[in-house]
Formats: C-alpha cells, sequence, structure tokens
C-alpha cells in the first residue's frame, strides 16, 4: 500500500474506478496515448477492483499499482486522492460517486478522461513536429555555416536577413550588426549601399525570376588582386512571387589566376610559331641588308648624308635583330644547367652590380637575408637575371628616388626572394596584364622582363606573387624550389 507521505510532493494522486474489462480497455488506451511515467510523476492510479489485489497487466518492475474490493476501500486507504477516473461509463455508479466525494476530489467521467487522453497524443505529436523541426533547421544550419562560400539571404530590397558563419569570420561582426544592411555593401566591401557591378545579379533575379551571376574584383589590405564570383538564387512565395533572395559570393582568384597561366601558355605557343618563322624570313633578309650597309658606309665615295642615313639603317637593324634574339630566347625553352644556387650570396653580388644605377637615381637600397634558408635548385645565371629585371622595373618606377628592399627568407615549401620597391605602383586596370609578353607601361624596352621572369620560375617549379598598391609601391615575391638533402641519392638511384 502507498501512503500519503511518498505522494507529499505530487500535484494530482489518481484514483480509477472500474471492472477488469473496463479498467484493462483504459489502461491499453492509456499507454497508447500517453507517456505513462511523465503522468506517474504527477501521481499514483489506484485501482478499484471488487474480488483482486493487484492487477497483473497493471504490474510494473518498479512499483505496483495496489487495487481494492471497492471505491470506498481504496478512497479510506488514500486519503490524498485529489482526482478520481470513472472508467466504466456507468450513469449509475457516476451519480453515487456524485454524491459520496467530497468537493475537493475531482471526479472525471470516461469521456472525458478519453478526450484529454486524446489531448495528450496531439500534445506529443507537436513536441515530436517540434523536436523534428529543430533538428533539421540545425542540421541546415550546419551545412550552411561549413561551406567556403559566404551566403546571404536577402529581402526584395537586397537588406540582409541572415548570413552564414563565413561571412562573419571575414566581416568580423556579429549578425546582429548586419542585419538590414545592403548586400553590396558586404560582398564589395565600401560602405556605399548602391551596387557598383557592371551587371547587378540581384536585379535580374528580381526582374526575371531566374538564377544569376555575375564576376568582380577587388584589391585585398596587401594589395593582392581577388576574383569573385557572385550568384543569386530566387526564393518564391505561394503565389510564385520572388519574396527573396539568396546570394552566394565564391573567391575564384586561384581559378582565375590557372586561366590567365593557361592563356598565356596558349600565347607563348603562337607566339613560339610565330618567331620561327620570323627568325627564317625576316632575319636573313635583315643580315643582307645589315652586310650591303656596312659596305657602302665604308666607301670613300658615299658622301656625308648618304653615310649619315646609313648609319640609321644601320641602327635600326641592330634593334631588329636584337628583338628578334629576344623573341627567340623568350620563346625557346631554357636548357641552362641546373645547379646548387646559394640564394644569399648570388643576391649580395647581384646588388653590388646595381648599386651604382640605385645611387645614380637616389635610391636607398637594403638588402636583409636569412641566413637559415635552404640552397635553391635552378641556373644561378637565369635567376641573377630574374632579379636584375625585378630591380630594374623597380628604379623606373622610383624615378625621383626612393627605397628598394632584397629580402631572403625560407617557408614550409619554398626558398623566398622578394624586391619590393616604394614607387608608383601598378594601376588596377593593368594588373592582368603585368606578365603579359610585349606588355610595357614605357616608350622603350621589349615588355618581356616579367614575362620571361615568371616563365625562369615556372620551368623550375616555383611561383610569382605580385603585389601593388598605388602611391605606396609594388612587391615581386619568387617562391623558388629548395635543393633537397636526397636530391643527389635519387639521381644516383
Amino acid at each position: 500500500m502507498l501512503s500519503s507521505e511518498l505522494n507529499r510532493d505530487k500535484r494530482y494522486i489518481i484514483g480509477v474506478i472500474g471492472d477488469i474489462p473496463a479498467l484493462l480497455t483504459f489502461w491499453q488506451m492509456f499507454k497508447e496515448q500517453s507517456n505513462v511515467e511523465a503522468l506517474r510523476e504527477i501521481g499514483v492510479v489506484a485501482a478499484a477492483l471488487p474480488g483482486q489485489s493487484v492487477l497483473p497487466e497493471l504490474q510494473d518492475d518498479a512499483d505496483a499499482i495496489p487495487t481494492y474490493a471497492s471505491y470506498r476501500a481504496m478512497l479510506d486507504s488514500h486519503p490524498e486522492i485529489n482526482m478520481v477516473i470513472e472508467a466504466t461509463g456507468r450513469n449509475a455508479l457516476v451519480h453515487e460517486l456524485r454524491n459520496y466525494l467530497s468537493p475537493s476530489v475531482t471526479l472525471v467521467e470516461k469521456d472525458a478522461a478519453s478526450f484529454f487522453i486524446k489531448l495528450l497524443t496531439s500534445d506529443k505529436m507537436w513536441v515530436a513536429c517540434k523536436v523534428d523541426l529543430l533538428h533539421t533547421q540545425n542540421m541546415l544550419k550546419t551545412i550552411i555555416d561549413q561551406l567556403d562560400q559566404e551566403i546571404l539571404f536577402l529581402d526584395r530590397e537586397g537588406r540582409v536577413h541572415d548570413a552564414n558563419k563565413t561571412v562573419l569570420d571575414r566581416m568580423k561582426a556579429s549578425k546582429k550588426t548586419l542585419m538590414g544592411r545592403n548586400y553590396c555593401s558586404i560582398f564589395s566591401g565600401v560602405d556605399s549601399p548602391e551596387c557598383e557591378y557592371e551587371k547587378d545579379p540581384f536585379a535580374r533575379t528580381l526582374k526575371t525570376g531566374e538564377p544569376a551571376e555575375t564576376v568582380t574584383n577587388a584589391v585585398d589590405s596587401d594589395g593582392r588582386m581577388q576574383y569573385f564570383r557572385i550568384y543569386t538564387y530566387p526564393i518564391f512565395d505561394e503565389d510564385g512571387a520572388v519574396n527573396h533572395v539568396v546570394a552566394i559570393r565564391r573567391d575564384i582568384t586561384q581559378r582565375t589566376s590557372m586561366e590567365h597561366r593557361l592563356q598565356q601558355a596558349e600565347k607563348l605557343a603562337s607566339i613560339g610559331e610565330l618567331s620561327t618563322y620570323m627568325a627564317h624570313e625576316i632575319r636573313n633578309p635583315l643580315f643582307t641588308i645589315s652586310g650591303f650597309a656596312n659596305s657602302l658606309i665604308r666607301s670613300e665615295s658615299i658622301d656625308e648624308k648618304a653615310r649619315e642615313k646609313l648609319s640609321i639603317i644601320l641602327d635600326e637593324s641592330k634593334r631588329l635583330d636584337t628583338i628578334l634574339k629576344s623573341l627567340m630566347n623568350f620563346t625557346r625553352p631554357t636548357e641552362a644547367q641546373v645547379a646548387e644556387v646559394d640564394l644569399n650570396e648570388l643576391v649580395t653580388t647581384t646588388m653590388n652590380v646595381m648599386s651604382l644605377p640605385c645611387q645614380n637615381q637616389d635610391v636607398t637600397a637594403t638588402i636583409d637575408l636569412d641566413e637559415t634558408a635552404a640552397k635553391v635548385k635552378a641556373n644561378p645565371d637565369l635567376i641573377k637575371q630574374c632579379l636584375i629585371n625585378l630591380v630594374k622595373n623597380s628604379l623606373e618606377a622610383m624615378g625621383s628616388g626612393g627605397k628598394l628592399l632584397v629580402t631572403t627568407a625560407m617557408t614550409t615549401d619554398y626558398v623566398v626572394l622578394t624586391v619590393e620597391d616604394t614607387g608608383h605602383g601598378i594601376p588596377l586596370d593593368i594588373r592582368e596584364k603585368i606578365f603579359s609578353p610585349f606588355f610595357s607601361t614605357r616608350g622603350k624596352g621589349s615588355g618581356l622582363g616579367l614575362a620571361q621572369t615568371r616563365k625562369i620560375v615556372d620551368e623550375i617549379g616555383g611561383n610569382v606573387e605580385l603585389t601593388s598598391k598605388e602611391g605606396v609601391g609594388t612587391k615581386v615575391t619568387l617562391y623558388l624550389p629548395p635543393l633537397l638533402a636526397v636530391a643527389e641519392e635519387d639521381e644516383s638511384e
């Protein structure tokens, strides 16, 4: 028997009255439609049954539900009962209970009990749906936050309603501070709410109801060019109208760089074919022209005016021959012998040679060498040529004096050579063309210096990186492959 002491902290102590078939039916519905354990925490179910002390079907391993021969015995044994459920549906018994029970005990008839149990079912279904919805929402949020792309959820005005973690990390801001801002100010990195994109994908998506995209570029804090592709996708309401837009920005700088290199490789292949043709079709007649000009200029029968014109022919022939040689050298694969290169020693000797041009232009040249840097696997003459090309470019960018810094360093994978100047910088609109053959911002020169530098570094397995800010300066970094300690052993095998 369960005492009042054990149930003093319960809000409701429930007594159930009914014969065996009615009680079993009610109890089965009770188990199927509700959480029995939860209900036990709010009270004890005591059954009043004639002729049985414990109903086996209501027996539990932890505690048994006591049964009594009559409802009077049940109520006398458990005065703490404050709710009675009549499970038979007999009107006479209901009338008798109403007269017998004290006003403090609530009587619940069979139909009412069944109704409330079904309400419990609806509540359980609602809770289950809510849990499932929260699980789906959390899973979707986790997936979106794990993506590298920046994702914004926009209203029809282009204002931000939500953003993924990638956006928040880049902006170093909370989601609250981004709410209501125009998406252009977040994706373009400027405070202006107006989109400066040539083809605004958001406007096109609103107009057409279809996905749209565009490519934009920007210069980061280090002066490096970045490329982005922006996608917009419509979200429709029940009437089929666009009520929200998803905007995604993806960094395509690496892919764009590879595309530029592929285009340059194709261009070089075409130049190679052209240079071969030029070598055969132009250099031979050019040699004949310069030969006859040399012969005529030595003749005593030539007057001074004619000699002056022949000198011009010779000079222009030599200049054309130099251009042809540069073109041939540029398009021809470098077959120089690869050897061990002490980059620090090479920088020191090269900058000693370039010290006089620096002094003549009032440029302060500084060298900062990393003594722990490994040796480089390359041809010393070609690396020296690259360094001279970079220093000359820097000097030409600092016509009225400035500072030149040449450094060496070591990373995990490369030995790094950097040339940095305080010149006028490279304008944004020509940044993509700076490594293209025959492109030059000066009136003189063949425009092959940086193109040749990249070609040399690429052929030995390195990389070239350029950063520049207008009015601040330019920095070119060469990533050169280090000489491995196992190189000789591998070659002997």
